[in-house]
């Protein structure tokens, strides 16, 4: 029988520590720590190969896909596995590298380190910038908040509801303060935040240009035939999801984006929760912001219609069925009593039922 090595990787900033197991071995093979770098791991794997098959593995975390890649150049087999999904023994209670690393290889050797999907180095790409653009808008938000509590400490007060509009706008420029320093204060407050708005803008023009590109056109363009999908989300889950197909049915996508219950059944007991939120969570907010375009009863409008230009008739009705589905579905959950943050909850999840339909050619 050949040797099969099984490497588990707890990978860290400054370090990587190994721990190989051969076959059905009880103890591993060897155990050592070593310097972060492909170098020295590379070396050490290179002589576990001339006496049989190797394979390794690591959590995914902040050191993102790049030792995977120096890996797959080389030849050598290795899986990235999610975190939540590696078993471990609720009696636990010590955590180090070393154990870290031993349950890597173990679980790799028993067939339960399913890797998670790696984008390619482009996609990744395009992805950083649209999660960059979500951290300048979180500073954005910060900044108006930080404004609007510096002039309430002044006793500066809006009377209406409704902030950043015109009139709101208008109102800030015309307090008169008693002293220049606040002036000053007040100024460069508000100017980061038209720094923040001009920088979300020209971020938005980039989206924009990556989703019409060669790479994405084709896509982007279908998914943009559902109401409340533009190219920001559209581009969001092209590059976040990658192959569709990888999803075997719709439930296992609802299941990717956390938007399934969560459940807890003993015997002849059956408990529903809320939501799992154990997915993409970033596409899940993109869902749910997208789904409140289904509130309401209406036909397409003018800018969905100019989206679906170009767009095949079998894709257009598939999207308008999914259009009334929807919104009879928000009605009907509200109607029953429920509140809208769980009605909205619910279309996303069938929404994302749907855009496993069209982007895997399940539109029958």
């Amino acid at each position: 029988m050949k040797d099969v090595y099984y490497v588990g990787l707890d990978v860290h900033k400054e370090t990587i520590e190994m721990s190989v197991f051969r076959n059905w071995d009880k103890e591993p093979e060897f155990e050592k720590r070593i310097a972060n770098g492909t170098q020295d791991l590379i070396k050490i794997i290179r002589k576990l190969k001339k006496h049989g098959k190797v394979e390794t593995c690591y959590e995914a975390g902040c050191m993102g896909f790049n030792l995977k890649r120096e890996l797959d150049n080389e030849g050598i087999e290795c899986r990235i596995v999610s975190p939540g999904k590696i078993p471990r023994k609720p009696t636990e209670r010590i955590k180090t590298d070393r154990r870290d690393a031993r349950l890597l290889a173990k679980t790799l050797r028993a067939g339960e380190a399913a890797a998670i999907h790696v984008p390619t180095i482009h996609d990744e790409t395009v992805r950083d910038y649209i999660r960059a653009r979500d951290d300048v808008k979180l500073d954005m938000r910060r900044a108006k908040q930080q404004l609007l509590n510096y002039l309430l400490r002044l006793g500066y007060r809006y009377e209406n509801n409704r902030y950043w509009t015109g009139k709101h706008l208008q109102w800030m420029k015309g307090i008169k303060f008693s002293d220049t320093i606040q002036e000053e204060t007040f100024t460069v407050y508000f100017t980061r935040i038209v720094e923040l708005e001009e920088r979300l803008g020209l971020m938005g023009k980039r989206i924009r240009e990556f989703a019409e590109s060669e790479r994405y056109k084709s896509n982007v363009g279908k998914l943009r035939c559902l109401k409340g999908i533009d190219y920001l989300t559209a581009l969001a889950l092209v590059t976040e999801v990658g192959d569709f197909q990888r999803f075997k049915n719709a439930e296992s996508f609802m299941s990717y984006l956390g938007l399934v219950p969560r459940e807890q059944s003993s015997g002849e007991k059956r408990r529903q929760g809320g939501i799992t939120k154990s997915g993409n969570g970033h596409l899940r907010r993109l869902l749910v912001e997208a789904s409140w375009h289904y509130r309401y009863h209406a036909v397409p409008s003018k800018q969905l219609v100019s989206r679906r230009e170009g767009q095949g008739f079998e894709t257009i009705a598939y999207a308008d069925r999914a259009m009334r589905r929807l919104q009879r579905k928000f009605s009907k959950i509200v109607f029953r009593g429920k509140s809208k943050n769980v009605a909205v909850t619910a279309v996303s999840r069938e929404m994302a039922g749907f855009i496993w339909g069209l982007m895997t050619g399940n539109i029958a």
